[in-house]
């Protein structure tokens, strides 16, 4: 499974940023030494309510889970799919999974059953995680629609009720069952994963391709992560995190879950995001640094009850996914307490950039930041790949203990994204300061980042080419100051046919797929800017978008 080349491995190793620890190692530690000490605080938007879990607890609920989960037949090396909201539970999945060498496929509540049929194929999981219901769909519906189409799948786990038939309850199959009765600690220690060479998490990512990959990680290059990040902060086992973003993606599991584990913190869990909570939690909690794409950021600096409690225990907001505004900038730093750091990376790689604490505040709205340590990048020619000087547009490149360890039954996407040298192609456009400091600015894959969101364009192109009305399709991203990007569908249409943003819409929602996708605009064009080749040039398309809206 790892394609990572050995002589990389034993560099890593080498120099200490692979290390053989995982992260049930910290849970066994916390455990132990500061059983009493809260390690989540887990807020459901809808109760108003939190859970509250100490590391005695967290501990004894992952063992149970971890007994519940071999019971149905998961044995070491297979795959665990979890679409959760920022619940506890999604934690003590992961855990449970990492203490018997299962891989976590962590998925964000958003994906409905296009992408879920093909994650669940793909990496034949043999367990299901779900609520019943969530923001108004019915999870237990879909995966009762999906069941007999994925072979692998041996059981459906619901937290809450309703339990559709045929699918085990969390909290009566599996809390109350009391698996671990009888068994040893020890039993489970002995299935420890290799932190190296096994695989602890499969998180997907739009390709450019209309593919999702399968992007895999190992305990290794997530602890890297966590330390990496961690020792750019200076955070210790004393700060708290809040965490909005969707712990379906890599920031929110790498840095709202992992992180704060190793360092032995506090999670607070927010599953829907609000700005007037996530100000109150901080407050009540005394956060002291957050992360998430640049619409936390904006909401939270403009939320109406700021003034209303004291939140000066936020030193820290991390801001990645997209540019953030100049403005922006400035206007948290006059109303927020803490410093905006802006920082850049991809699901691949994790946390590549980040600008230093110790950098004029300014710095976060004109730079992505440097390298996190161990971690390389640099600006080279997207044909020959030759290096270019110092504030020169390019192809950006990383390499560095933090990259995966390979897409998940596509070695040969891994192949194509790496050169001789191991220098992964980011699919961004970048230039870099006489510091060593990159500057995003564009990208050459096909791609829209709806505030943070990757957006599939050719799954999105494909839907649209189906419907009998649009002769041409082509997706492009629009500047939006909230969401960074939003995607707009420009198309040609069939002789004498009108195409409505309602009808677009509800074509959409036959399609089944996520919702974050759909186009938020629509463009009809007599004709598609085109090159003498008959591809269809985007760049002058998102001219001719912006233009009519001037």
């Amino acid at each position: 499974m790892l394609q990572t080349p050995q002589e990389l491995v034993e560099r890593y190793q080498r120099e200490g940023w692979w290390r053989d620890t995982v992260i049930t190692d910290y849970l066994d530690r916390w455990a132990d030494e500061k059983p009493d000490r809260v390690a989540l605080v887990s807020h459901f938007y809808a109760h108003d309510q939190t859970t509250t879990l100490s590391y005695r607890q967290l501990l004894r609920l992952v063992d149970r889970v971890a007994w519940a989960l071999l019971d149905l037949g998961v044995e070491p090396g297979d795959r665990v799919a979890v679409q959760l909201p920022n619940w506890w539970h999604f934690t003590i999945f992961y855990l449970a999974c990492a203490r018997i060498g299962a891989a976590i496929v962590p998925i964000t509540p958003i994906m409905r059953h296009l992408q879920i049929k093909l994650m669940l194929d793909r990496t034949e999981a043999k367990v299901m995680v779900i609520p019943p219901r969530f923001r108004s769909f019915d999870y237990g519906a879909m995966m009762e629609e999906l069941a007999d189409e994925l072979p692998s799948l041996r059981a459906v786990i619901v937290i809450g009720d309703p339990t559709p038939n045929g699918m085990l309850s969390f909290e009566r199959d599996i809390l109350l069952q009391r698996t671990e009765v009888g068994r040893s600690a020890e039993e489970l220690r002995k299935l420890r994963p290799d932190p190296v060479y096994d695989v602890s998490a499969i998180c997907f990512t739009s390709g450019t391709t209309g593919e999702p990959k399968g992007v895999m990680h190992s305990q290794a290059t997530i602890m890297y992560h966590s330390r990496a990040l961690g020792s750019v902060l200076g955070l210790t086992r004393d700060d708290k995190i809040l965490m909005g973003s969707p712990l379906g993606h890599y920031t929110g599991f790498a840095y709202g879950v992992n992180m704060p584990l190793m360092l032995g913190s506090k999670t607070v869990l927010m599953d829907m995001w609000e700005p007037e909570t996530a100000v109150r939690l901080i407050a009540e909690e005394r956060v002291t640094w957050t992360m998430g794409a640049t619409p936390f950021l904006m909401d939270l600096t403009r939320a109406n009850v700021l003034d209303s409690y004291d939140v000066s225990s936020l030193r820290y907001f991390v801001c990645a996914g997209a540019t953030i505004p100049n403005a922006l900038v400035e206007e948290a730093h006059q109303r927020l307490p803490c410093r905006v750091i802006s920082a850049w990376g991809m699901t691949e790689d994790g946390a590549v950039t980040i600008v230093s604490p110790n950098d004029p505040p300014s710095r976060a709205a004109e730079s992505d930041g440097g390298p996190v340590p161990g971690m390389e990048v640099r600006i080279v020619d997207p044909v020959s790949r030759a290096p270019l000087p110092t504030d020169t547009e390019g192809a950006l490149v990383a390499r560095g203990p933090g990259q995966f360890v390979g897409y998940y039954k596509r070695a040969d996407l891994w192949e194509e994204a790496y050169d001789s040298e191991q220098w992964f192609d980011t699919g961004d456009l970048a230039r870099m300061d006489e510091q060593g400091y990159i500057r995003i600015s564009g990208r050459t894959k096909d791609i829209v980042i709806r505030g943070g969101e990757n957006v599939p364009v050719v799954e999105v192109e494909e839907i649209l080419f189906r419907h009998p009305k649009v002769m041409e399709v082509a997706v492009v991203g629009t500047t939006d100051p909230r969401m960074g990007e939003r995607a707009c569908a420009c198309v040609t249409l069939v002789a004498g046919e009108r195409l409505s943003f309602d009808e677009l819409q509800a074509w959409f929602d036959k399609s089944r797929t996520a919702k974050q996708y759909w186009p938020e605009r629509l463009e009809v064009f007599d004709e598609l800017p085109k090159t003498p080749s008959g591809k269809i040039q985007k760049f002058l398309l998102r001219d001719w978008v912006d233009a009519r809206h001037e």
